[in-house]
């Protein structure tokens, strides 16, 4: 049965804010300063019986992400460089489902194969992934920035997500089945300057979308990605003030996006209610994108 369409009102100053999205699931919050600050969620179990793999879903906006997968239904497998943080959320999410976790750096492909492996031996398949992991490199000019970390931001943010797909779509175009959302960046359309290994990195990272989007047009595997403007994450914590002020300078609604926003749009994606959808780009940057 289709599930309600979200309804997303603005918050008012002072006042309660609800919103119900199109996986059914409601979120209270409360507008300060002109911030909405998300307070709790509720997920109708529209995702029972899924596997979820989250990259980067120990923390920000992927461990958003994998709270409200779970509280769909969906089991999930959490993999992360960290495996302190993983084991953190584990044993968070698991008040709420199965969660399986796997130490990976994404730029490597045989750890990637290996998490694969282990996450396929452990529930049998995998129908969701979420592409969240990444890093944002240091803010330099392109004739400071280091070559080899310009090719490791390369390595983690894109080729991380080739390796990621590369591992479990086999088994998703087997079954006739799969949902791939790639955790892009405003910056991958707008090219934000002194971070030119990052942009790059976004931009080529819709590119495979749309690419791959149209590989798996018609084998059931729909893959998009969203671009957000700036979070309030740990990468964002690696800002300073001065450049924390311009990015919120460009962003019409005057505020940073909660990472269970970027979550809510995420999970919509994920679900079986994104079913004419593919190769897209889904912008949530407070109106900042142009295009």
């Amino acid at each position: 049965m289709p599930l309600p369409r979200r309804e997303l009102r603005p918050p008012l100053s002072g006042r309660q804010a609800r919103s119900t999205c199109a996986n059914d699931c409601t979120t209270t919050g409360q507008a300060t300063r002109g911030r909405f600050r998300v307070t709790g969620t509720g997920t109708a179990r529209g995702f029972a019986g899924r596997v979820a793999v989250v990259t980067g879903g120990s923390r920000g906006i992927g461990l958003a992400v994998a709270r409200q997968l779970a509280e769909g239904g969906a089991r999930l497998s959490l993999w992360a460089r960290d495996a302190a943080a993983l084991e953190r959320a584990r044993q968070e999410l698991a008040t709420l489902t199965e969660v399986h976790v796997a130490a990976v750096d994404v730029g490597e492909e045989g750890s990637v194969r290996q998490a694969a492996q282990a996450t396929l031996d452990h529930y049998g398949k995998a129908d969701i992934l979420v592409n969240n992991a990444g890093i944002l490199g240091p803010r330099a000019p392109v004739g400071d920035y280091p070559a080899e970390t310009f090719e490791q931001v390369m390595r983690i943010n894109l080729i991380g997500t080739f390796h990621c797909c590369s591992a479990l779509v086999p088994q998703m175009k087997a079954a006739g089945y799969g949902r791939i959302v790639n955790v892009a960046s405003v910056a991958g359309k707008d090219g934000n300057p002194f971070v030119s290994a990052y942009a790059c990195s976004k931009a080529a990272q819709i590119a495979f979308t749309k690419s791959l989007g149209k590989e798996l047009a018609q084998s059931g595997v729909l893959v998009n990605a969203v671009t957000p403007s700036a979070s309030p994450t740990e990468i964002f914590g690696t800002l300073d003030d001065a450049r924390k002020k311009a990015l919120l300078a460009n962003v019409p609604m005057g505020r940073f996006v909660e990472p269970e926003e970027v979550a809510r749009m995420i999970v919509w994606l994920c679900s079986e209610n994104c079913s004419f959808s593919t190769a897209a780009t889904f912008d949530i940057s407070g109106g900042r994108a142009t295009f």
